[in-house]
């Protein structure tokens, strides 16, 4: 992804890292429909933001502060295993990042049940 003439040029908004960001969005979608998880627009806009910030922490070495792992206890083992997947795709991520996305699998996972739900 890095070439030695361009290292010190890439911002979180270079072309090349936001080419990143759609290719693992594009992978991500399916991935999700495969499960049933649907993201509305608003979460689709949310986990678009996060995914830059991942392939962005994947290139800069930059580090997420400490997370406490307990606040993450609700979350679905299907939406922690979903973002494992994907933290997978990326290199130099600290292991806490599929949790933090899992938080949002785990939110749009929660959409066809509100949907059954409000029938």
């Amino acid at each position: 992804m890095q070439s030695p003439h361009d290292d010190q040029d890439l911002t979180p908004n270079s072309p090349e890292l936001l080419r990143k960001t759609d290719h693992i969005l594009a992978r991500i979608y399916p991935l999700l429909g495969e499960q049933g998880i649907r993201p509305n627009e608003v979460q689709q806009q949310m986990l678009a933001s996060h995914v830059k910030a991942m392939v962005w922490r994947s290139y800069s070495g930059e580090s997420l502060p400490d997370v406490d792992l307990s606040l993450f206890e609700e979350i679905s083992s299907l939406s922690l295993r979903l973002a494992e997947q994907v933290v997978a795709w990326l290199d130099n991520l600290a292991y806490e990042e599929a949790h933090l996305l899992s938080v949002h699998f785990e939110v749009a996972k929660e959409n066809e049940l509100s949907s059954v739900l409000s029938q």
